[in-house]
């Protein structure tokens, strides 16, 4: 099959072996995106050998368990062992022998095919198009601020980034009916806000020292350090980006104006497919531009550019 395979922070198309993967089902996928782990994944922000990718909706094609052949579905994408310290109590996505799709130790979905176990498959609603469910993932990972701390109509959330993964935070955080506010630096960023009713500021504008809940989704130490001069005291900072490298931090203010600090990853596909079902969400309105597979490193040059939104890859 076709696939496009990263090796020493250089992606190029291959023909590889269909995967087989004992007591997992195969799986075509039929629309995958490139998101921002993709992009630092070639950059060299962890070091990986293989197929990458991780946001897709595919087609069951052989299973073990015959009532999932057929069926279009979205996948979890850490695959846990069950058997550890932290599967035994409840926290499979850090389990400690966990891989994960297309980012460590196992092969992603910018190929023909994929294999999960049946557990990570989620079915996904007949009136949910594919550019739609291609979005689970990341609209779960939005989903995660919401189990990890309560929000309020009350509170003051300002959100710093309004790209890919930021505009589904947006569009979720603003169904809670909090005051919120989002720091978009391209105008097509502020257009998408402005069509959801949701506000978007400048930083300059950002008053320091007043915001309940800042979640910082840049992934740069810049929008770091302005989240951190916008959140009050006793507010509480989550940060929704992974950072290369380290940062440098002054922990002896956060420990003055003792905040709480929630760093914040992968989310609950189940309210995604429900909101998505429902039409709460409209994730499809950020598909920037569509690529075969074959034209994969093409896509990949176009979804590096500044401001870029979601670059979907189809067969």
């Amino acid at each position: 099959m076709q696939a496009l395979w990263l090796e020493n922070q250089k992606i190029a198309m291959r023909d590889i072996s269909q995967p087989r993967k004992a007591n997992e089902a195969l799986i075509r996928i039929r629309r995958a995106g490139i998101c921002s782990t993709d992009l630092e994944l070639v950059k060299g922000y962890y070091p990986f050998t293989g197929v990458i990718g991780h946001e897709f909706v595919g087609e069951v094609i052989e299973s073990s368990d015959p009532s999932w052949i057929g069926q279009r579905v979205v996948g979890v994408i850490n695959v846990s062992c069950g058997v550890c310290e932290q599967c035994l109590n409840g926290r499979r996505s850090h389990c400690e022998n966990r891989t994960v799709l297309g980012i460590t130790n196992r092969d992603g979905v910018f190929a023909e095919y994929t294999t999960l176990p049946i557990e990570n498959l989620h079915r996904v609603p007949a009136s949910v198009p594919d550019e739609a469910a291609v979005f689970t993932e990341p609209l779960a990972a939005a989903l995660e601020i919401q189990q990890q701390t309560q929000i309020r109509p009350t509170d003051r959330i300002l959100l710093i980034g309004a790209g890919r993964l930021g505009q589904l935070i947006a569009q979720t955080l603003a169904l809670t009916g909090c005051d919120l506010r989002v720091v978009a630096r391209h105008a097509h960023q502020q257009k998408l806000l402005t069509e959801r009713g949701i506000r978007s500021i400048t930083e300059n504008e950002i008053q320091p020292w007043r915001w309940d809940i800042v979640v910082a989704a840049t992934g740069s130490s810049d929008g770091f350090n302005l989240a951190r001069k916008a959140i009050r005291p006793r507010g509480t900072l989550v940060m929704k980006s992974t950072y290369k490298g380290d940062m440098t931090v002054n922990f002896s203010s956060i420990v003055v104006d003792e905040l709480t600090i929630i760093g914040s990853r992968c989310g609950p596909f189940a309210p995604a497919l429900r909101l998505l079902e429902k039409g709460e969400v409209d994730p499809a309105v950020l598909i920037a531009k569509r690529f075969r597979l074959s034209e994969a490193v093409k896509a990949f040059e176009e979804a590096a550019q500044p401001g870029m939104l979601k670059v979907l890859l189809e067969p």
